[in-house]
């Protein structure tokens, strides 16, 4: 059996510092998947928590696990009953993440989860856009119901997640209110933000009643945000369950699904020009291990390019 170079990880505990780049076998694409050859895969910092990295479906252990949820690549070989997709195609999105992922030269991958990739967008940019993009979007329209003229608090909106929340929420005519560190301002005020609130030194609470809260961060900035959510409102989080409610709207937490359309969406606003993914350090799949061990604190994602 071919075998290729992946990022891999057997230990739960060790967290990033238990990556290494290893040889594995090169995958075989099932019922309705295809192969793809990565050229460009993004990790996700939370991705060693999840439960799904270390054990399939049933609850068995699957190590050792390749992560990297979402990637961009060339089909190059087609499961049985695979349609809507061919041989020699640019696609990118997200694998399921029970199994191996785009920290690898190859990874199968269930063909509803990819779309199409114009061929004017590069690879890297394009594995930057699936999980943030798809977390932003199905954050703000399908559980948070944006509409024209809301106000939106988004928290951590320097970071990868935030700064496309942040984007999604002005294009859409929405008042911006950004949040995050002091030395975050002018990259979230550059992202589209009307205001910021420097979560350290500013009073949250100063804000006032807004309409929906985007919260990346969960814990006590979570609690006091739910008591700026004004009547009607909603507090969306990916930070794990709620653990405080609006008085008198919804917290809603979700976990981030592929959706071909949805991409198709974000991917024509960056081939525009009217959204921009957040990369913070790009290296090669050889240099993937220092990379995900950074020394120096890194805002936005950090894309691992396979194939120059």
């Amino acid at each position: 059996m071919p075998s290729m170079k992946a990022i891999t990880v057997t230990d739960e505990a060790a967290g990033t510092a238990g990556v290494t780049l290893t040889q594995q076998p090169e995958p075989v694409p099932a019922l309705n998947e295809v192969l793809v050859e990565v050229h460009a895969s993004g990790f996700t910092a939370g991705e060693l928590t999840w439960p799904s990295t270390w054990t399939d479906r049933l609850g068995r252990n699957r190590t050792p696990s390749i992560p990297g949820q979402q990637l961009a690549g060339i089909v190059t070989a087609l499961g049985y009953g695979t349609a809507g997709l061919s041989v020699g195609q640019r696609v990118f999105g997200l694998t399921d993440s029970h199994r191996g992922g785009g920290l690898a030269e190859y990874v199968a991958i269930e063909a509803r989860n990819l779309a199409p990739l114009p061929g004017d967008v590069d690879f890297t940019v394009a594995a930057s856009l699936p999980m943030p993009g798809l977390t932003a979007w199905q954050g703000l329209f399908d559980h948070g119901r944006l509409h024209v003229g809301q106000s939106v608090v988004v928290h951590g909106a320097a970071g990868s997640v935030g700064s496309i929340v942040t984007q999604l929420a002005r294009a859409f005519g929405a008042y911006v209110i950004a949040t995050g560190r002091a030395a975050d301002r002018e990259k979230a005020l550059g992202f589209g933000a009307m205001e910021f609130v420097d979560l350290e030194n500013d009073a949250l609470e100063d804000v006032g009643g807004v309409d929906l809260v985007f919260d990346v961060i969960g814990g006590d900035v979570q609690r006091r945000s739910a008591a700026l959510i004004r009547a009607g409102g909603t507090l969306v989080t990916i930070a794990g369950p709620p653990e405080a409610r609006p008085v008198d709207g919804l917290a809603i937490d979700f976990v981030v699904t592929a959706d071909r359309a949805q991409l198709g969406e974000l991917v024509r606003r960056v081939r525009d020009g009217r959204l921009r993914t957040n990369i913070g350090a790009v290296a090669s799949l050889d240099d993937a291990v220092a990379a995900l061990n950074p020394t120096e604190r890194v805002t936005g994602q950090t894309m691992i390019r396979v194939r120059p």
